[in-house]
């Protein structure tokens, strides 16, 4: 039962590392965007 815990806490760590990894791009994204907007 203690093994089954460590393997949630870790799916849970990677999960949250995925959804930051993905909100950097998005903003970088969105900052890029605007910036080829703001020269046109």
């Amino acid at each position: 039962m203690r093994k089954q815990k460590k393997e949630d806490d870790n799916l849970k760590g990677t999960l949250y590392m995925t959804f930051s990894v993905g909100a950097v791009i998005v903003i970088l994204w969105v900052y890029c965007f605007d910036l080829f907007m703001g020269r046109m």
